[in-house]
């Protein structure tokens, strides 16, 4: 982030307060001193304030969370809605609504409300009615558009809100530390600076002096979004490796071991002749020793024999 010389302060003139007569002692810790009758504002406190709320406001939006832009004087609605559309915040440049953010609840139903309107005019379900009751709903229209449109995208209660004269936007300030929202604010020397959490002391009436601070937390803020950005993409690839892997160590079969392979038999494949399965012989028993004892007698029977049968046959 580049941070701005006091030299740049000086020429958009941020350094010029408001009148004598019509300062708050309060600020008098940001009030470097007197020029005839207006106060001239200590801008090494305004680059203290805007070096915080640049940090704050750059960690605040790569976490995720929004901020609100608040600024309803004449000559900063510009300034406002060109912060709204940079950053893709949301913004208030007309009459804060009471609630917009102690009862967001019902803030959300007026937008449902606002977008069934435009739904109507776009689809012609709106040309039904009467033209009474064309010019009614039209004029609810209008009148949602101009008080919400700023903050239709907002989806829950911010981070933060940067406003410019909180002591115009009380209201808006008041309901922000009701929800604990932190609270920067650029403030010139006739502001309380009370309820503002990082204070930064400023002309906020000069169209230069809010450009240029708001221009430095703007930067900060787009800056913030991008490492949010960038953050999102690191987690989804990251998470997209983890289920790839998952889906690999599912999906592969396991390799069959050395046994495993030994033992498997082979597959028949169909059309195949049938081969004879390998016969397993057992093998041939030994032959049977004559048992010495038997043999012997079986001969001596045998030479008894003998004679008999040669004496026979002599005679």
């Amino acid at each position: 982030m580049e941070s701005l010389t006091v030299q740049q302060l000086i020429d958009a003139g941020v350094h010029f307060g408001c009148r004598v007569s019509r300062w708050n002692p309060k600020m008098a810790p940001y009030i470097h001193g007197r020029r005839n009758s207006i106060h001239v504002i200590d801008l090494r406190e305004t680059m203290r304030g805007l070096i915080r709320a640049r940090n704050f406001l750059y960690h605040l939006v790569s976490d995720g969370q929004q901020i609100l832009w608040v600024g309803t004087k004449r000559q900063i609605k510009g300034i406002i809605a060109d912060a709204g559309e940079r950053t893709g915040m949301p913004v208030v440049t007309e009459r804060w609504i009471g609630g917009t953010l102690t009862n967001f609840s019902v803030i959300r139903s007026r937008l449902r409300r606002l977008e069934e309107l435009e739904r109507m005019e776009e689809d012609g379900t709106m040309k039904q009615y009467s033209k009474k009751a064309i010019a009614s709903l039209r004029r609810e229209h209008r009148k949602i558009h101009r008080n919400l449109s700023g903050i239709r995208e907002m989806s829950g209660i911010p981070g933060a809100m940067v406003v410019v004269d909180p002591g115009r936007e009380y209201n808006a300030v008041r309901e922000a530390r009701k929800m604990g929202l932190a609270v920067i604010g650029i403030l010139d020397t006739d502001c309380d600076p009370d309820g503002v959490d990082i204070v930064i002391p400023g002309n906020d009436d000069a169209l230069r002096s809010v450009r240029l601070l708001l221009d430095s937390l703007i930067e900060a803020v787009e800056e913030g979004a991008a490492a949010h950005r960038d953050r999102l993409a690191m987690t989804g690839a990251a998470e997209r490796s983890g289920d790839a892997k998952d889906e690999g160590e599912v999906g592969d079969e396991p390799r069959p071991t050395r046994s495993q392979t030994i033992s498997r038999p082979p597959k028949k494949e169909e059309g195949d002749a049938a081969s004879p399965a390998p016969s397993e012989e057992a093998p041939a028993e030994p032959a049977a020793t004559p048992d010495p004892v038997v043999a012997t007698a079986a001969d001596t029977d045998a030479e008894k024999k003998a004679p008999e049968s040669s004496d026979g046959s002599a005679s």
